[in-house]
C-alpha cells in the first residue's frame, strides 16, 4: 500500500520527490512508499447561484439574500483535468493515506479540504506542515506529519473565509449593481469582502485630498557659521503640543504672521552664540523579525520595490533557492526550539555576514528571548529567517 502526497504546486511536488528519493512515473512520482502529485492553486470554487438554481442565473432583487443551506462544489473549469488526475489517484486501490503537503497555511488547508472533498476520498489524512523547502526540511516535515483532525480549525477558518466572500460578493454585486444600473446590460458593480473596504480608504483619501483647504503658516530658518562651515537651523515652538484636532500642525509651523514676525525680529543683532556638541553612547536594541509586512515596507524604503515584487522575490528565494523560510507570515517571532536551528544557520552563512554570525556565536547571543524566540506570537507560520542551507555562492540580482 501507497501513501499519495498531494502538493500545491508542480515545482513543490518536484522537491518533495526529490527529498524523499522518489522518481518520475508518467505525470507523477512513484515509488513503493509514495505516490506525489500536486494541484495546480485552487482546482475547486464553490458553485454558483446558477449551478445551485438555473433559475438564479437572473439578477432580482426580490431574489436576495442568497444564502444557501449547503455550498456545493465543483472543479475550476480551466483545471478540470488535473482535478481528474487528483480524484483517480485518490481512488486508487493501492493508496491506503493521503498526505496534504500544500502550503503551511490556511489557503493550503482549503486547496486540499476542497479537492478531498469534490472527490469524495475515504483515505485518512495526515499534513505536512513544511516551513522550509530545503531537502531537509521537507524530510523533517514528513517525519513528523500530523494528523488531520489537528487542522480542523485551520480548515473551519478557511471555509469561513471562502464561504464569506461568497456570501458578500454575490449579494453585495448583484444588489448594487440592480440598485445602479438597473436592467442596463454590461453594467456590473462589484463589491467584495476585502475589495469594497479597500476602495473606501483610497476613495476616502481622495476626498481629503480634493477637500483640502489651504492654510498660510510661517516658518523661521537661520543660517549658521561654525569652524567647520554652515548649517541651517529651523526655530521650534517653546513647549510644543500637537493639537489632536489638527493633522497638519508642527512644532516648527507658526500660524500668525504677527508672531512670526515677533519672534524673527527678537532674534535680529544679537550676539554670536555660544554652541557646544556633545556625544555619548548609547545602546539600541535590535529590531524584531521580519513578517512579510515589515519586510516589504523595508525593500520598498531602501530600494523602491512595490510589496507585490517583493513578495514574488520571497516566494521565489523560498521555492525555487529554499533559501528563506515560508515568507506569507504575520508573525515576527520563532519557535522557542528553534534556537539550534538558528545557531546551525548562523554558522552556514558565508560571505561578508559570516564575520557578524560567528560573532554572534562566540558571544553567546542566541539564546531564549521571548521577544525573538516566543511561542505565543506565532500562528500558523514563524518570522522570515535564512534556511541553513549554504549560500554562499548564491547572490541575488534584483530587477525592479
Amino acid at each position: 500500500m501507497k501513501t499519495l502526497v498531494i502538493a500545491e504546486k508542480p515545482s513543490v511536488a518536484g522537491d518533495i520527490a526529490r527529498a524523499l528519493k522518489v522518481s518520475k512515473k508518467g505525470d507523477l512520482f512513484e515509488n513503493d512508499d509514495y505516490v506525489i502529485t500536486s494541484a495546480i492553486g485552487h482546482l475547486v470554487e464553490l458553485e454558483m447561484p446558477e449551478d445551485i438554481d438555473p433559475k438564479l442565473k437572473f439578477w432580482r432583487l426580490e431574489s436576495l439574500p442568497l444564502i444557501p443551506k449547503t455550498f456545493g462544489l465543483k472543479p475550476s473549469p480551466k483545471t478540470k483535468e488535473r482535478f481528474s488526475l487528483l480524484k483517480k489517484q485518490l481512488a486508487r486501490k493501492d493508496i491506503s493515506s493521503a498526505v496534504n503537503a500544500c502550503d503551511a497555511g490556511r489557503e493550503g488547508e482549503l486547496i486540499f479540504a476542497y479537492i478531498s472533498q469534490l472527490a469524495k476520498a475515504k483515505v485518512p489524512v495526515q499534513r505536512a506542515w513544511m516551513q522550509t523547502m530545503t531537502a531537509e526540511g521537507i524530510r523533517k516535515a514528513f517525519a513528523n506529519l500530523r494528523d488531520g483532525s489537528q487542522m480542523a480549525g485551520l480548515e473551519d477558518a478557511a471555509r469561513c473565509r471562502s464561504e464569506s466572500d461568497w456570501l458578500i460578493g454575490i449579494n453585495g454585486t448583484r444588489a448594487l449593481t440592480k440598485r445602479m444600473f438597473g436592467s442596463r446590460a454590461g453594467n456590473v458593480a462589484t463589491v467584495g469582502r476585502v475589495q469594497t473596504p479597500t476602495l473606501a480608504i483610497v476613495v476616502n483619501r481622495e476626498l481629503e485630498i480634493r477637500n483640502f483647504v489651504p492654510r498660510d503658516y510661517w516658518r523661521i530658518t537661520a543660517t549658521f557659521q561654525i569652524a567647520n562651515g554652515t548649517y541651517e537651523g529651523t526655530y521650534q515652538r517653546p513647549n510644543f503640543k500637537k493639537n489632536p484636532a489638527d493633522d497638519h500642525d508642527r512644532i516648527d509651523r507658526i500660524w500668525e504672521k504677527a508672531n512670526a514676525e515677533a519672534i524673527l525680529a527678537a532674534c535680529q543683532n544679537q550676539p554670536a552664540a555660544a554652541v557646544r556638541e556633545e556625544k555619548k553612547a548609547a545602546t539600541q536594541i535590535a529590531p524584531r523579525l521580519y513578517d512579510l509586512t515589515t519586510l516589504q515596507r523595508e525593500a520598498n524604503s531602501r530600494y523602491g520595490l512595490p510589496a507585490r515584487r517583493t513578495l514574488q522575490i520571497a516566494q521565489a528565494l523560498y521555492e525555487r533557492h529554499k533559501v528563506i523560510t515560508y515568507p506569507r507570515t504575520d508573525s515576527r517571532a520563532l519557535p522557542e526550539d528553534y534556537i539550534p536551528t538558528c545557531k546551525e544557520t548562523l554558522g552556514k552563512l558565508g560571505g561578508d555576514l559570516s564575520t557578524f554570525a560567528d560573532k554572534a556565536l562566540s558571544a553567546g547571543w542566541v539564546r531564549p528571548n521571548k521577544r525573538i524566540f516566543n511561542n505565543a506570537q506565532i500562528s500558523d507560520h514563524f518570522a522570515i529567517i535564512p534556511t541553513p542551507k549554504n549560500s554562499t555562492t548564491w547572490r541575488p540580482k534584483f530587477t525592479t
